[in-house]
């Protein structure tokens, strides 16, 4: 069940942050999974070491939206991902 909660929840962060981006229409439902799960492990990373503590859920909930934007933001750096 938690795998299921963790898919959903990925796809949601990764949605809102193809939406800041502005690169929603490239992107398809697999691909905010995608982005959102793992945009949101680079979010907490990233917290972690700047040293802020997501201690609310509205706060968790932001730092996985940005870390999926800034996932987005460096694959398209990358050139693997389109351009915002």
């Amino acid at each position: 069940m938690h795998w299921i909660i963790t898919l959903v929840i990925g796809g949601i962060v990764g949605w809102l942050a193809s939406l800041i981006m502005k690169t929603d229409a490239q992107m398809g439902w697999i691909a905010n999974v995608v982005i959102g799960v793992v945009g949101s492990l680079l979010g907490y990373w990233v917290a972690g070491l700047l040293g802020v503590v997501a201690v609310g859920s509205l706060l968790r909930f932001a730092i996985a939206v940005a870390g999926a934007a800034l996932l987005i933001f460096i694959l398209s750096m990358l050139g693997v991902y389109p351009k915002p």
